[in-house]
């Protein structure tokens, strides 16, 4: 079966997806009874409190728990906000964790079009739906950390990044006025505000003769118009 899949291409890593960063809603597909529940609530909520979570209950053994596994993830992709999916269970003996080995399963992995975390089992387990999966993670617990950043360690690189953002624009305005205070100085803008003053004077000389010649007109013109002419 797993060369079969294989040559299928679901395995092909080319197809899988990136993990997102920070998933503000997070769908879980495992049992609400065993451990691998009660460490994954645990770590993300320890990690960061703020994130939804949707859980599929289903069984992760036995002969109905390949058809429960494989609708869940069905189910879960039609909620139009839930950014990756984690399926999990915790160890057990390779006949436990057979579910995870089943082509139903991996069919429904490979189709979802939610990125899918496989964890199940211990560190050495090893089960079809981790290499269909489009990321696998050791145990549930580790899943937990690889979906979740730690919130207080991205807080604290937010601060660093704020001041580091605000030292550099304080340091921006500072060069600039500098430039600013070399321009001022300059013999260019010397000359230009010289330039300037002058031609204010200039503008001020040539408005005061202006206004001289319209009223020396004005004053001819008064006494022409005042002056009769007698014809005998």
């Amino acid at each position: 079966l797993k060369a079969r899949l294989d040559k299928e291409g679901l395995f092909d890593t080319k197809r899988k997806r990136v993990i997102p960063f920070l998933p503000k809603k997070i769908g879980i597909v495992t049992s609400i009874t065993g451990a691998a529940i009660r460490d994954l609530l645990t770590v993300i909520r320890r990690r960061f409190q703020n994130i939804d979570i949707v859980i599929a209950p289903v069984l992760v053994q036995g002969k109905a728990a390949a058809d429960q596994v494989a609708e869940a993830l069905r189910d879960l992709n039609k909620f139009e906000d839930i950014d990756v999916i984690i399926l999990g269970r915790g160890g057990g003996s390779i006949e436990e964790l057979w579910t995870f080995n089943e082509e139903k399963v991996a069919r429904a992995i490979f189709e979802s079009r939610i990125p899918v975390i496989s964890a199940v089992g211990h560190e050495t387990d090893y089960t079809i739906s981790d290499f269909v999966s489009d990321k696998r993670a050791p145990t549930p617990s580790a899943a937990g950390e690889i979906v979740v950043p730690e919130k207080k360690i991205l807080q604290t690189e937010l601060r660093h990044l704020n001041l580091r953002l605000v030292n550099t624009v304080l340091g921006s305005i500072s060069v600039r006025k500098q430039k600013l205070e070399y321009i001022k100085r300059s013999a260019v803008y010397t000359r230009s505000d010289n330039l300037t003053a002058n031609s204010k004077i200039i503008l001020d000389q040539i408005l005061k003769t202006l206004q001289k010649e319209i009223i020396t007109k004005d004053r001819k013109s008064t006494r022409l118009n005042s002056s009769h002419i007698t014809i005998s």
